[in-house]
């Protein structure tokens, strides 16, 4: 964590806590993002009113409910190395409500310890605090431990009653950490599987910030994603998660070259992307890319596409990455036969620069899934090289060397005469870029109106 934050809040006179994954990625030796805090000794109201003489404040609210105040300070320094404010909270435990294990809230209450707020927190790794003023520990759960061990636990019974997401969060540092969960967990993810669907998309895929960093993401850019894929099929998180997979669990290819069930080549794909360093859309795209297997009468790719962008809308994932990802799916079954200058040209005229690298990224990690000769991972690796070497040449409107003023110059008329024959030219200049001169495709232009 960023020590003028941390300088910062100890100087408010608070006597705050850092707790949660801030507190635990210190104790991996990793860095922090997070850096949320507790204050002991107040409420909602008087967390806002000592907070108010440092900056802007606004309420904290998750799923709805009020769990604190964000601080925006008016110091420019640490405004800029918090510029998403800093998040307090009261102390908080759980008040039962009645006989069910869903009947209870939870409430701020100044005569809380900080050992109170840690029992209701989701694992006893993320259950350890620091006092900021002496340094202290405060692990009540054994979370250091857990984490010696690389072991998942629930803090208690009810953790996963209280917010499902938690049950996805615990996956993702499966993922992220490398961590296992104990049996008791394991069976709490199992017996609160299904609540998962009533968790709003934001939380699960999109985002609270429509940044596309919901669990789910961050599972999927977790180092072994693959690892926590399997626990989210075993517990049935992942059909809860994602119905749209749940055809593909255990589902037999029959084939030398797919010899792994589907849901196991699904796993495989998304970690072979993994560890190739590819970004959200190629890793999302690999989640996805055979959902339309199962089923299909034709074209998987394509019913793939259309469970694609179901499940991503379901999901509130950011409009331009659901549509990148859905047109990922659709097009990743394409052939690696004659790969040369041209075929790249033509890759890159088709799908434009960001989505043809991507669906190189996505078909090496699908071959990599299966069991191909080496010529084909040969024939990937090829096409990305071209890819890089032709991407130089022109392959865009943009790129012609006459626009469409040059052409109703000559006689062409607004509409869709006019972006045909500038389709044409180009198409004309993806095969020979040579032609690519002003003097040249006017001739061509003008034999096109004649």
């Amino acid at each position: 964590m960023d020590r003028t934050i941390e300088d910062f809040v100890r100087g408010l006179g608070l006597d705050a806590y850092l707790v949660g994954g801030a507190v635990r990625d210190e104790l991996l030796g990793l860095d922090s993002k997070d850096a949320d805090f507790v204050v002991p000794g107040v409420d909602y109201e008087g967390l806002r009113r000592a907070l108010e003489r440092h900056g802007r404040v606004e309420d904290l609210e998750v799923a709805g409910r009020r769990v604190g105040a964000r601080l925006y300070p008016r110091d420019p320094t640490v405004r800029a190395a918090a510029p998403a404010g800093i998040e307090f909270a009261p102390l908080r435990a759980e008040r039962s409500t009645g006989p069910g294990r869903h009947d209870f809230e939870i409430v701020a209450d100044p005569s809380l310890s900080i050992e109170d707020d840690m029992a209701r927190r989701d694992f006893t790794v993320n259950a350890i605090a620091r006092r900021l003023e002496t340094g202290e520990l405060v692990d009540p759960f054994g979370g250091a431990e857990d984490l010696e061990r690389a072991v998942l636990r629930a803090v208690g019974p009810r953790s996963f009653a209280e917010d499902p997401l938690r049950i996805v969060r615990g996956l993702r540092l499966v993922a992220q950490l490398g961590l296992e969960p104990d049996a008791q967990t394991l069976q709490q993810m199992r017996d609160e599987a299904d609540s998962v669907r009533l968790v709003s998309g934001e939380r699960l895929g999109g985002g609270l910030d429509a940044d596309g960093m919901g669990e789910l993401s961050k599972l999927l850019l977790g180092r072994d994603p693959a690892r926590a894929l399997r626990l989210a099929r075993d517990t049935v998180v992942l059909t809860a998660l994602l119905p749209e997979l749940e055809a593909t669990i255990g589902f037999e290819q029959h084939s030398r070259r797919q010899h792994l069930p589907l849901d196991e080549h699904i796993f495989a794909v998304v970690q072979a992307a993994a560890d190739a360093g590819a970004g959200l859309p190629v890793r999302l795209g690999a989640l996805l890319h055979d959902a339309g297997k199962p089923g299909a009468d034709g074209d998987h790719a394509e019913r793939g596409a259309r469970l694609t962008k179901q499940a991503l809308g379901r999901l509130r994932y950011p409009s331009r990455l659901r549509t990148h990802v859905t047109r990922l799916v659709r097009s990743h079954s394409f052939r690696l036969d004659a790969v040369d200058e041209r075929f790249a040209r033509r890759f890159l005229r088709e799908h434009g620069d960001e989505l043809a690298f991507d669906l190189v990224a996505l078909k090496e990690a699908d071959l990599r899934g299966k069991q191909v000769l080496q010529e084909e991972l040969d024939a990937a690796a090829q096409l990305r090289r071209l890819l890089e070497q032709e991407r130089a040449q022109p392959h865009r409107l943009e790129d012609l060397a006459v626009d469409g003023t040059d052409l109703l110059q000559l006689g062409y008329s607004e509409g869709p005469e006019l972006g045909r024959a500038l389709d044409s030219l180009l198409d004309a200049v993806v095969e020979e870029p040579a032609l690519n001169t002003r003097e040249q495709l006017l001739d061509r232009a003008r034999a096109r109106v004649a």
